[in-house]
């Protein structure tokens, strides 16, 4: 393919891509100029026909993408952003203010791999089919503009707050356990608040024999952890190596473009039955390499 400004070329297609959102709901004042200021009064701030601008850093791409969807040449389009809800999102607000209306076909993939995007280019999907993603993706950006970082911020302040509460509130009560030594393990009573039954306790105890009336055994299957989504690698990241959540998005997609992880922004901690597959297969790619380097030749057993 011949490499273009903003997009690259060859075989009949047009390859061209979005640097994250290109277009965003218009702030406040470009209803209102009195917006440009808050003032309580003018709260809350619903639009009644909502407006989108361009980012100014990325006009430039936007403008190649216009001119792209514009194109004689180009009879359809092809919506290959990441298969979630903000991907979605990223695509649909630059097809719309390009006011486009070629007909879309989408691109579902969520793994990097030759073979997966192969695959997703053969069974492309009818755009329509993703409609209610689109609009669970315009009620998340309207949600956020309404209330702004609040959606996130208030409920969080309200943990805390209450938590505050708590411990203020919070009387110390004593109690009291009567301990066994049985060489080897200690025995425990339940919590006693009278320090005087405690004492009786006690005192029934010394000098007696305890006898062990039963004993009994479980067996636990305790199942491997399940695959890491987004907020449990950043807060596993944070404990372990005090990455911030910041640095592990970076990093993580830094390996998603590599190939060499999946699609970082998601709460799924499950994959999906294509991809599982093609990690045994990668799997076993690995292990017989090193099988091989290691000139190893002794027999082999496999683990169902």
């Amino acid at each position: 393919m011949s490499r273009h400004d903003g997009y690259m070329e060859g075989d009949g297609w047009i390859v061209s891509w979005c640097v994250g959102h290109l277009v965003e709901l218009a702030p406040p004042d470009q209803y209102d100029s009195r917006y440009s200021k808050w003032n309580l009064t003018d709260l809350p701030i619903v639009p009644a026909e909502w407006q989108y601008r361009i980012l100014p850093d990325r006009k430039k791409q936007f403008d190649i993408l216009s001119a792209l969807m514009a194109d004689s040449r180009v009879e359809s389009v092809v919506a290959a952003t990441d298969a979630a809800r903000e991907g979605e999102a990223i695509f649909r607000l630059v097809y719309q203010q390009c006011g486009c209306t070629k007909p879309v076909q989408r691109l579902w993939i969520s793994s990097m791999e030759e073979s997966a995007i192969r695959k997703g280019l053969e069974n492309l999907k009818d755009s329509a089919a993703y409609d209610h993603l689109w609009d669970a993706a315009l009620c998340r950006q309207k949600a956020d503009w309404l209330v702004g970082v609040g959606r996130v911020m208030t409920p969080t302040l309200a943990f805390l707050a209450n938590r505050k509460i708590e411990i203020v509130d919070f009387k110390k009560e004593k109690f009291y356990t009567v301990e066994l030594d049985c060489h080897g393990f200690t025995a425990s009573s339940e919590r006693i608040k009278s320090k005087t039954d405690a004492g009786k306790l006690r005192s029934a105890c010394l000098a007696r024999d305890a006898v062990v009336t039963s004993v009994e055994e479980h067996r636990k299957t305790e199942n491997p952890p399940k695959l890491y989504d987004l907020t449990a690698l950043q807060r596993d990241a944070n404990r372990i190596f005090d990455y911030t959540a910041k640095q592990t998005l970076e990093y993580l997609q830094s390996l998603y473009e590599k190939r060499l992880a999946t699609y970082p922004r998601t709460d799924s901690r499950v994959e999906s039955v294509v991809a599982a597959t093609d990690a045994a297969r990668e799997g076993e790619a690995i292990f017989r390499l090193v099988y091989q380097q290691c000139g190893c030749t002794k027999p082999v057993q496999r683990t169902p």
